[in-house]
């Protein structure tokens, strides 16, 4: 006796994909100003997030593909579709901003040790101009859905950026105020910080859906005691709860009812109180009669069935 239910809902994936694509324009036009400007300011702080702001539009490109790739339909040996294609680009964004964040660890200690001359005025008013298109940028995304990681993932590098283009602009205004320019590579070590927080999150989440753990506010223990609690219910075992993609977790069960009991009605009564308990609308539950005795278990209720 097998429940599937598939009432989870699809996200607004047309305006996921608009919010990227425009957040990547953004991106792309600012980046190639900055270059020029790192260079002729010779400055690693703005450099250093063009490169960061590089990895910013690949991560949004990769999420706009990962977009376009969840909107198709199941088919085939697919059966889930394409959804996990946003996890993976969720991951591999946190693995970009790992690997940008090494590098400028590197760059900045460099500039430390032997400085170069850092023109002030370009960096501040460079930096400035990035605050004003990472707000833009993050307004747009911040209207997608923020329940896709993989929105999520992209959001994170342009947040990223909105908070290195400040730190850059306090470098640039003290260079100017004071002529000490390791002000630069400070603000980058800095940013690498920012960066190397946000990474950690990114694949510690994508991660946990790849090993199919747990939804971080499912407690499985709380979901066995609650099925057993249920009337009728004597016990449940093979109990799976894991996360197909993000906004989609699902569960499997086996559950054993007392003989003579209604298995369709109890496995109604389940669905309902696990959607409305703990947010699990695709569930599957084999329901069966049990037994005079019965292997070992997860989850039974404290008096055993009588034998016989």
């Amino acid at each position: 006796m097998v429940s599937h239910q598939h009432s989870h809902s699809a996200a607004p994936a047309d305006a996921d994909r608009r919010a990227l694509a425009g957040a990547l324009v953004l991106i792309l036009v600012f980046m190639a100003g900055e270059v020029v400007f790192g260079i002729i300011a010779s400055s690693l702080a703005l450099l250093a997030d063009a490169g960061h702001m590089l990895t910013d539009a690949a991560a949004l490109g990769l999420a706009l593909f990962a977009a376009s790739m969840v909107a198709r339909p199941a088919h085939g040996g697919w059966t889930f579709g394409y959804k996990r294609v946003e996890v993976l680009a969720a991951q591999i964004n946190g693995l970009t901003l790992l690997v940008i964040g090494i590098w400028i660890v590197y760059g900045a200690v460099r500039r430390l040790i032997d400085p170069p001359d850092v023109e002030g005025t370009i960096v501040l008013v460079v930096a400035l101009v990035g605050i004003a298109v990472n707000l833009a940028a993050t307004s747009m995304l911040a209207r997608a859905s923020r329940s896709s990681i993989n929105v999520r993932g992209a959001l994170v590098h342009v947040l990223n950026d909105l908070a290195a283009f400040v730190g850059t602009a306090v470098a640039g205004a003290l260079i100017l105020a004071t002529g000490w320019d390791r002000f630069d590579p400070i603000a980058s070590l800095v940013v690498a910080a920012l960066i190397a927080w946000s990474s950690a999150g990114l694949l510690r989440e994508s991660t946990r859906i790849f090993l199919e753990g747990s939804p971080v506010n499912v407690d499985p223990d709380a979901v066995g005691r609650a099925i057993v609690a249920t009337d009728d219910v004597v016990e449940t075992h093979d109990l799976h709860i894991w996360t197909v993609t993000s906004g989609f977790p699902a569960l499997s069960a086996h559950v054993l009812v007392q003989p003579g009991a209604d298995c369709h009605a109890i496995r109604r009564r389940l669905e309902r109180m696990l959607t409305e308990q703990f947010g699990l609308d695709h569930t599957t539950l084999q329901v069966d009669h049990a037994q005079g005795t019965s292997t070992a278990v997860e989850f039974m209720r404290r008096a055993p069935l009588p034998r016989g």
